[in-house]
């Protein structure tokens, strides 16, 4: 398993040999990184996205809707959006991984047509040749950006592979609830700057908070507060990639303050923004 995926990756998938994380040219509805670690990394967090892995080298181990979760070389792990999880190395000799961290409005268009409900699958660690070859199609260059054309692909036979896996049909959503969904997605992108307040949502989609509440989650795997909050740490992090100090970060992303700012960042993706600053550049002094 292990010389199938360097003869795919060739050299790229080489590269990383000391702790850190390094992350591919943005694509939109995806992110794609690599991280190698040791020890206990990551504390228990959250992303409104899929991920969807390959573990490389090593074990890597978490802890994912109240178990502890193994995986080893050559197989896939998928984390559903909202499920709290943790990470780690499983052995002394460290961990190394590729994620790709896929936005659920992409994958949805790919289930079943525009109007499908997210699949859930049940069990993080899989064995699926297919699915594998899937993500590494995305995962194997991370130097460059990938075409379009190729996204396509690439989240067809993803949304094949989880379909495959879930063991049901995606259930359904009404034109009109997709509609609301849609509608409350665009206005917390167009505000991610500040709190959206519940009966600005319904003004905007012309239907009560707890109906929006259930058509956004079967939408998009998340809250609609969650969405909105994950769009503004996406946001700290392009700033902080930029060389901002933390605390023109949190005023910027409209934090209360630094200290809010850091909770908030370490709850979503489970280390610290200080942390996250100097893995993704060492050469970084902390902010």
């Amino acid at each position: 398993m292990s010389d199938d995926i360097g003869r795919e990756g060739g050299q790229g998938l080489e590269r990383s040999c000391e702790t850190g994380i390094l992350g591919a040219p943005a694509s939109p509805g995806l992110e794609r990184i690599e991280a190698r670690i040791y020890g206990e990394f990551y504390t228990p967090h959250r992303h409104d996205t899929y991920g969807l892995g390959v573990t490389l080298d090593g074990v890597q181990t978490f802890r994912y809707r109240g178990e502890k979760r193994v995986s080893t070389v050559g197989r896939v792990i998928v984390l559903h959006p909202d499920e709290v999880h943790d990470g780690a190395a499983g052995t002394e000799d460290g961990l190394r991984y590729r994620m790709l961290y896929l936005a659920p409005s992409l994958l949805r268009r790919a289930v079943n047509g525009r109007q499908a409900a997210l699949p859930f699958v049940a069990d993080p660690v899989i064995d699926d040749p297919a699915l594998r070859d899937a993500l590494l199609a995305a995962l194997v260059d991370l130097d460059g950006g990938l075409d379009d054309l190729l996204v396509d692909d690439i989240v067809a036979r993803i949304a094949d592979g989880l379909s495959r896996h879930s063991g049901e049909a995606a259930a359904a959503l009404s034109p009109t609830a997709w509609r609301a969904a849609e509608k409350a997605r665009g206005y917390l992108v167009a505000h991610a700057s500040r709190a959206v307040r519940s009966d600005e949502l319904e003004a905007e989609t012309g239907i009560d908070r707890f109906a929006l509440a259930r058509h956004f989650r079967a939408a998009f795997g998340t809250s609609p507060y969650r969405f909105q909050m994950m769009r503004r740490l996406e946001r700290s992090r392009i700033l902080m990639s930029e060389g901002e100090p933390l605390a023109g970060v949190a005023a910027e992303t409209g934090f209360a303050d630094q200290s809010h700012f850091t909770r908030m960042f370490k709850r979503a993706y489970g280390i610290s923004p200080g942390r996250w600053a100097l893995l993704v550049d060492p050469h970084r002094t902390r902010p």
